[in-house]
């Protein structure tokens, strides 16, 4: 006689019939997960036993899969899908040479390029093994021309620093002569100034001022000068007008 289960689970039918199918541990971890009105939980082990909490549990074993459940790789094809006959999709020859030849050159340029990476990695691996072999030689000579190339760093750096040193001279020398220079022209230019403005002061005395405006107009009106004349082409006075 088959086992009835005593809870009213939607995979079982009006009696809580099951049937003694094989079933997976799997798909019984995905019942037990799925069960309505329970906690999700641990999916039960081999043995079974009462469900937590008030009320008798589930009782199907391992063995034993619901009549509702998934259906097994023996199981004959629904009647609705009976006649069902799958054919492949239509392929067009021309498009399948186009993609077929496409996916030949794909597979080449991927073979020649791992082919390229092979042969990097085996150079390498080779030239790795040969630098161990000469790594006392190597480590001995890369010590040397470090202690050569420290010695011509300090030798260049006492040039530099010299160098640096005759140019700060000659900026210092430069400006201090720009600096002398500069002082001698002004000396020039407010002696130049200094003798405008003397010979401003004596030119002054002969300007006419409100003071000697008479003095000056009666000289002018005793000694008249007569500015008619033409000159050749040494400047000598050549024709002058008389004055009327």
């Amino acid at each position: 006689m088959m086992p009835r289960c005593p809870l009213p689970f939607p995979w079982c039918p009006a009696g809580g019939a099951v049937f003694p199918l094989p079933a997976r541990p799997a798909m019984l971890r995905a019942l037990w997960r799925s069960r309505p009105g329970l906690r999700l939980g641990p999916a039960p082990g081999p043995a079974p036993g009462p469900a937590p909490g008030p009320g008798p549990g589930p009782c199907w074993g391992p063995r034993l899969v619901p009549s509702r459940g998934r259906k097994t790789r023996h199981d004959p094809p629904a009647k609705s899908k009976a006649s069902r006959l799958k054919v492949p999709p239509p392929v067009d020859p021309e498009e399948l040479v186009v993609v077929t030849e496409r996916y030949r050159q794909h597979r080449l340029v991927l073979g020649a390029l791992r082919a390229e990476f092979r042969a990097e990695v085996l150079r390498r691996r080779r030239e790795a093994l040969l630098s161990q072999e000469d790594s006392a030689e190597l480590l001995q000579e890369h010590r040397r021309l470090m202690a050569w190339n420290e010695e011509e760093n300090a030798r260049q750096r006492a040039r530099r620093e010299e160098r640096l040193r005759k140019e700060e001279e000659e900026q210092k020398r430069q400006k201090l002569k720009a600096a002398e220079t500069q002082a001698r022209k002004m000396e020039a230019f407010l002696k130049e100034k200094e003798k405008e403005v003397l010979q401003l002061q004596e030119e002054a005395k002969t300007f006419i001022t409100v003071e000697n405006l008479d003095a000056r107009i009666e000289e002018c009106l005793d000694n008249p000068r007569n500015y008619n004349f033409a000159v050749d082409k040494e400047g000598r006075i050549v024709k002058r007008t008389m004055l009327s």
